[in-house]
């Protein structure tokens, strides 16, 4: 009886130990379930700190307003234009015509050099000669009246020169530009200060009839 009840004290005793053991590894196992993993790293505008969201947004306003200032750049350049082009418009044939002749290029001082004011005015004269391309027109070249009457002439045909070849180099046919230099035999201003001097030292255009 005693070899019994003692083989039936650690049956119980086991028994108790596995249960003990299933209970501890169920409570184990409903833990983790219950346990949430926080993500390592969140994408997007969600993930982005106060700082950065300002950052970006003040990015994005720069970028708008550099280009808005592009866009009024643009529109002020395209209203320029229209009204150069509404100037010309506005111009007769006749009127054209007479501000090409009447529109002499001017030199400085014993120079044959085109000034920036001086190419700005042969760029009007291409436009008009290559609208007319059967228009044949004479440069006439001329000095003030230092210098003598030799070097004059030359200084005055090295100038018709220079405008010819800017035209020719605009577009122009070189066979409808011909060039003649009469120094400064005829002077637009008579003259004998700087004023007038610099008033003759010009090229001046004369159609072919």
């Amino acid at each position: 009886m005693r070899i019994s009840h003692r083989v039936a004290m650690r049956s119980l005793f086991r028994m108790g130990l596995v249960a003990l053991a299933v209970a501890s590894l169920l409570l184990l196992t409903s833990a983790c379930a219950k346990k949430k993993i926080a993500p390592a790293y969140v994408g997007g505008s969600q993930g982005q700190t106060a700082a950065e969201k300002a950052a970006e947004l003040a990015r994005q306003k720069e970028l708008a307003r550099q280009q808005a200032i592009k866009e009024e750049q643009l529109a002020e350049q395209q209203r320029s234009m229209q009204e150069k082009e509404g100037q010309t418009g506005n111009m007769s044939a006749d009127a054209v015509l007479r501000q090409f002749i009447d529109e002499d290029v001017h030199f400085d001082f014993d120079s044959a050099f085109l000034t920036p004011e001086a190419q700005e005015i042969l760029k009007r004269k291409a436009q008009w000669l290559l609208a007319h391309p059967d228009a044949r027109v004479i440069v006439q070249g001329h000095t003030d009246e230092r210098g003598t009457v030799e070097y004059n002439l030359a200084l005055g045909d090295r100038r018709a020169r220079a405008v010819k070849n800017f035209l020719v180099d605009l577009g122009v046919a070189a066979q409808n530009i011909s060039t003649v230099s009469y120094g400064e035999e005829r002077p637009a201003d008579p003259g004998h200060d700087e004023t007038a001097w610099a008033k003759n030292r010009r090229a001046q255009f004369v159609l072919e009839k």
